[in-house]
């Protein structure tokens, strides 16, 4: 039995196979329609999420499977003081997969260790999202149709960015890659991504702070939200939000190719007038997580459609 708690627990080549698995599910979906009938997937939610839960669900409603769980920590025992690791062991017995997501760091790992069912971690705290991440490689794939020798522009929040942190981690391990991270000095990615990831990855970086001078270099550019939960002074949050809002003006120094990500919700900082721009692509990833997760819970069940 294996769960996913960091992207770094797959190998490249596993990633590889994940995202032909869910190009196949695209192009095929009644192949895949049965492959989890009779299969329960419980999503354990003690943080709100509307993307992930929703995707999760889809995924195993598409696959033939169900699904059973809460959204919120007041619905669950949790309210009554009980631990993740007593959560996870009875939802094993009704369960064949859990979905974890958790405000505590380690929360999902403290469960797999728990767990008589592979655990995936759809969320901890500011530390990882490995499930967003292979729905931003799924993407990136897609609309690039490689992962090695590309620009990424990281920008936003890079402190507390979950998202940021898993996918940096993964695209770390491909050529040719160089990052420009893009933030306020105040949300500077964390110094554990550089000293653990990038520097001994050899990795090209440039740490800036202005948005308009780099983003004609991108072929990919990740925009997050300064998130509000993170923050523990309200005075911070507001001076930091809108630092940065792309909109269409700085997008006459982009590339013609450029690919828009957001793992989304979105709050000010992509203006709500670039949607309409063919470089815009975050409601792409958002369907194109439901497909990796499909691949993903195949993957963790050792299912096939063959």
């Amino acid at each position: 039995m294996r769960s996913l708690i960091d992207i770094k627990e797959l190998t490249v080549e596993e990633i590889e196979e994940l995202i032909a698995v869910a190009e196949d599910i695209i192009a095929n979906p009644k192949k895949y329609s049965e492959v989890c009938h009779g299969k329960k997937l419980a999503t354990l939610f003690f943080e709100p999420s509307t993307r992930t839960r929703l995707s999760f669900e889809a995924a195993m409603y598409e696959l033939g499977g169900n699904v059973l769980g809460f959204s919120e920590a007041q619905s669950s025992s949790a309210a009554k003081g009980e631990s993740v690791s007593d959560t996870a062991k009875t939802v094993s017995c009704y369960a064949d997969i859990i979905a974890m997501r958790h405000p505590k760091e380690g929360a999902p790992l403290v469960a797999s260790m728990r767990a008589s069912v592979p655990v995936i971690n759809a969320g901890d705290g500011g530390h990882n999202h490995p499930t967003q991440t292979l729905t931003d490689l799924l993407t990136i794939h897609r609309e690039k149709g490689r992962f090695e020798n590309l620009t990424i522009g990281l920008c936003g929040d890079l402190k507390f960015g979950r998202t940021v942190h898993s996918l940096i981690s993964a695209m770390a391990r491909y050529k040719g890659v160089k990052f420009v991270l893009i933030s306020p000095e105040e949300l500077r990615v964390p110094e554990y991504v550089i000293n653990e990831v990038l520097i001994p990855g050899g990795c090209d970086y440039v740490e800036v702070r202005s948005l308009e001078d780099y983003i004609g270099e991108l072929d990919i550019l990740y925009m997050t939200r300064v998130q509000r939960e993170r923050f523990f002074n309200e005075q911070d949050y507001i001076r930091l939000k809108d630092t940065y809002i792309l909109d269409g003006e700085k997008l006459k120094k982009a590339k013609s190719d450029l690919c828009i990500m957001h793992p989304l919700p979105r709050v000010n900082e992509i203006a709500v007038s670039v949607d309409d721009d063919p470089r815009a692509c975050y409601f792409k990833q958002v369907l194109y997580g439901k497909y990796v997760r499909m691949a993903l819970i195949m993957k963790l069940l050792e299912l096939s459609a063959d």
